[in-house]
């Protein structure tokens, strides 16, 4: 994920917490299932454990369970007579990163862990699933929604293009992440942007090889190289209005091999993150008019690739007042984060957010050694203290939009 800034909005997390009774008897079922997952971590459209773990126990709730869309995607519904539909939504997969914890659910799965809290986001819609089937006090329909590939396969996406709002209609669809450094019992959320879009570029500069004494006699496409990456900078810094948000970053420059050659070409990537379509828009032009402009004025030839990652994850502003009264219902007005600061990662929800209205909320995970350590780490784990707290959210939600 990213900077966290927005948690220093709560001077001090007051001490509130509405738990679901039925939800907390099950606390420790819960623990239970979560580091079930954790030990045996599945990546993306490959999770075949997790997706059979996570059907068994909607069928055992008493909920309608599809399987198979996007591959290994769960679906169970719960239906209580007519009214409206929600979408509440989890991710499944886990990260290629070997885990270097020693607690005894560590993973099994060699170059596989559960980096990223998806563990405890399933684990969070199962006790939510658990709760509503078991006591129904709403009016409509519920379908839980367990994705597959979040972590750069785009399983949102697919799901969404297989028919996923056509098979199980839905009024509004919701989704939440864990977030370390953020204390247990504060929930952030708001209208509008509140994760980025991801693209990445690939860059090939064609100069002319020669001998590193002599370069008079070639064209060095190193140099001219160094020279667009630093010049992609200005688009940030003069080219995009001071108030909007774009992020250029090149993270791989791969030229020759040897110290006395200069190479014929090199190859440049990144990753660019914006908030609006129109600055995505801009940049990508931008970032092909600057290496061809650069390459043009030193003899070189360049070839440029655009690709278009995840859009970002914006939420809608009736939606987002709804998850956030729910929100306030479990941990307190006063712990609820609403000025909006959005955060550079991204999140293949925003394809659901695109089909259908809704919205995506950070539940706090911790903060030093109890849930504090960043996602994408090795050494990150999920906090199981909050996992009735995120269920109780869903639950609260549910029956609050399709109150009886």
């Amino acid at each position: 994920m990213g900077c966290i800034s927005w948690v220093h909005q709560l001077k001090k997390v007051k001490e509130f917490m509405n738990i679901k009774k039925e939800i907390e008897a099950f606390r420790n079922d819960m623990t239970k299932w979560r580091r079930d997952i954790h030990q045996h971590p599945e990546l993306g459209f490959v999770e075949h454990r997790t997706s059979k773990i996570v059907a068994e126990k909607l069928e055992e709730f008493g909920l309608e369970v599809n399987t198979g869309l996007a591959k290994t995607g769960v679906v169970g519904t719960i239906r209580n007579g007519e009214g409206p539909s929600i979408g509440l939504r989890a991710d499944l997969d886990a990260l290629p990163l070997s885990e270097l914890n020693e607690f005894e659910y560590k993973s099994v799965n060699e170059g596989r862990m559960h980096a990223c809290g998806h563990d405890g986001h399933t684990t969070m819609l199962l006790g939510a699933a658990k709760y509503l089937a078991g006591t129904k006090q709403f009016k409509g329909t519920v379908h839980c929604i367990f994705q597959p590939a979040e972590e750069g396969g785009g399983g949102g996406d697919v799901m969404v293009k297989e028919g996923l709002f056509e098979q199980f209609p839905v009024d509004a669809v919701y989704g939440m992440h864990n977030m370390p450094g953020a204390p247990v019992g504060t929930i952030a959320g708001w209208a509008g942007p509140i994760l980025a879009s991801a693209d990445s570029f690939e860059l090939v500069v064609q100069g002319k090889g020669g001998h590193a004494a002599m370069p008079d006699h070639a064209i060095d496409p190193v140099v001219i190289g160094a020279q667009i990456v630093n010049s992609f900078q200005i688009i940030a810094s003069r080219q995009t209005a001071p108030l909007d948000s774009v992020v250029v970053s090149t993270t791989r420059f791969n030229a020759g091999e040897a110290f006395n050659v200069i190479p014929d070409s090199v190859t440049i990537g990144g990753s660019v993150r914006t908030f609006k379509s129109e600055i995505r828009e801009a940049t990508e032009r931008s970032l092909q008019k600057i290496a061809e402009g650069i390459c043009m004025a030193n003899g070189a030839t360049c070839s440029f690739k655009y690709h278009k990652g995840y859009p970002a994850t914006v939420n809608h502003s009736e939606q987002a007042r709804l998850a956030m009264q729910a929100a306030g219902k479990v941990v307190g007005e006063e712990n609820l984060i609403r000025e909006p600061n959005p955060l550079m990662a991204s999140e293949d929800f925003s394809y659901m957010l695109l089909a259908k209205p809704g919205c995506f909320v950070f539940i706090g995970n911790g903060t030093g050694e109890k849930g504090g350590c960043m996602v994408h780490n090795p050494h990150y784990d999920f906090n199981d203290e909050i996992l009735p707290i995120g269920a109780s959210y869903s639950a609260s939600l549910v029956e609050q939009e399709l109150a009886i």
